[in-house]
């Protein structure tokens, strides 16, 4: 599939992006663990989120759509079944992830791969806590899917890791649920939270001391009813085109408001950019309303630290800084090259294709501008976030874009490109 994008009409009305995939992986999950039937309200459509609802059916978790939402029929932990075949995570990192952690515990054996991208892909930083936690994992070439778990009883730790990873978390938050005593996990920067929002809401006891959370082992898990809200990366798409496009004003109700999720946001307001929000409501979630007009950017520095909370997002945001009068410099950016493509070269490479004016000084990106754009011909190299933020590009450069393999949007946002027409008119 080739989308093509020219530079149209002002971005205006108002849009609701879909349900979060990241909160909507652990819902499920957490739901297949629980006893009796949790109703899960806007999950999203994405082949991420497709692969996740795959996996626990085939552990035995009865699914069922319906008018209130997705009914999921929890088994709890011991009656999972053993997967009659391999299990297939796609292209979804947080799936495979997730599901490590979840496997660890449970009295089977089971094997987990995914596609070409998911394989190359880190897995040794997930398995070493579970192994410690009495887990049998073993790895591909040491570090990569496929991976072959035998679950085995497990017993509490303490882990100190080395990098912000929520899905690192997770998967060891989501083992020591089964595991005997407590599990801890200390991260050097706060990473998304949204496993340890959600845990509550199915009776689990968790505790959060400064970088430091706790759950507390053999969880008897409850059936929970969950509203997904609006995905905040997904939203960041329109945010920045919004921003860069003259004219535009576009309304964003119901976007997630967690603050390890909206790092973007705060990097764009330095930047200058004109971006109304509510004021934050809801529980464990928050959500907010955005409306968002173009206005003249200015350079910003984006410190390490602020990395994790819009690690996804640094693509969109080295494009914005691209039209930003300075020197923008982005810090930190190291795991970058280890998402659905390296995605720190893949940035670089994005920026220049386009015209604009950008370097790599180690693991900082380093974006000048204002740069006038120029129509340009993409390959996303089937990363999805990539993809999306080539048709952004394509929004404020002269003359015709085309990204091509636009397929892969469908892991994310499957709507996207019709949002696109709709709004743009390309």
């Amino acid at each position: 599939m080739t989308l093509t994008v020219r530079p149209g009409r002002p971005l205006r009305g108002t849009l609701r992006v879909p349900g979060d995939k990241s909160i909507a992986h652990r819902a499920l999950i957490l739901s297949a663990m629980a006893q009796g039937v949790s109703i899960l309200r806007n999950l999203p459509g994405s082949e991420d989120v497709g692969a996740t609802r795959a996996c626990l059916e085939r552990l035995g978790v009865r699914q069922r759509p319906g008018p209130a939402g997705l009914s999921v029929a929890g088994r709890g932990p011991h009656g999972l079944a053993q997967p009659a075949g391999v299990l297939d995570a796609g292209d979804s990192g947080t799936t495979a992830r997730l599901l490590l952690g979840l496997l660890a515990g449970l009295p089977f054996a089971a094997r987990l791969t995914g596609d070409p991208s998911l394989r190359r892909r880190p897995m040794r930083r997930v398995a070493e806590p579970l192994r410690r936690m009495g887990a049998r994992v073993r790895l591909a070439a040491g570090d990569h899917l496929p991976a072959s778990v035998q679950g085995r009883p497990l017993r509490g730790i303490r882990h100190v890791s080395s990098v912000p990873s929520a899905q690192l978390k997770s998967a060891v938050l989501i083992a020591g649920l089964l595991a005997r005593g407590q599990t801890s996990v200390t991260e050097p920067r706060l990473s998304r939270d949204h496993t340890e929002r959600l845990l509550p809401l199915f009776g689990a006891r968790v505790r959060r001391r400064g970088l430091t959370v706790t759950v507390c082992g053999e969880a008897r898990l409850r059936a929970a009813r969950i509203t997904v809200p609006g995905d905040a990366s997904s939203a960041a798409f329109w945010v920045v085109a919004a921003a860069l496009v003259p004219g535009s004003r576009l309304r964003l109700p119901g976007v997630l408001a967690n603050p390890t999720r909206l790092g973007f946001l705060r990097v764009l307001e330095r930047m200058g950019a004109r971006i109304a929000s509510s004021r934050p409501a809801g529980d464990p979630e928050p959500v907010c309303e955005l409306i968002v007009r173009p206005a003249s950017l200015t350079a910003a520095e984006v410190r390490a630290e602020e990395v994790p909370a819009l690690i996804d997002e640094v693509p969109l945001l080295a494009l914005a800084a691209s039209q930003a009068r300075g020197a923008s410099r982005f810090h930190g950016l190291g795991e970058l090259r280890h998402k659905e493509s390296d995605r720190l070269s893949g940035t670089l490479r994005l920026l220049r294709r386009f015209g604009a004016r950008a370097r790599l000084e180690g693991d900082c990106l380093v974006v000048s501008g204002p740069a006038p754009l120029r129509g340009a011909r993409y390959d996303p190299r089937g990363d999805h976030r990539m993809a999306m933020t080539a048709a952004v590009a394509g929004l404020v450069a002269e003359g015709r874009s085309t990204v091509t393999g636009a397929e892969c949007i469908a892991v994310s946002y499957p709507g996207f490109c019709a949002e696109l027409a709709r709004l743009a008119g390309t």
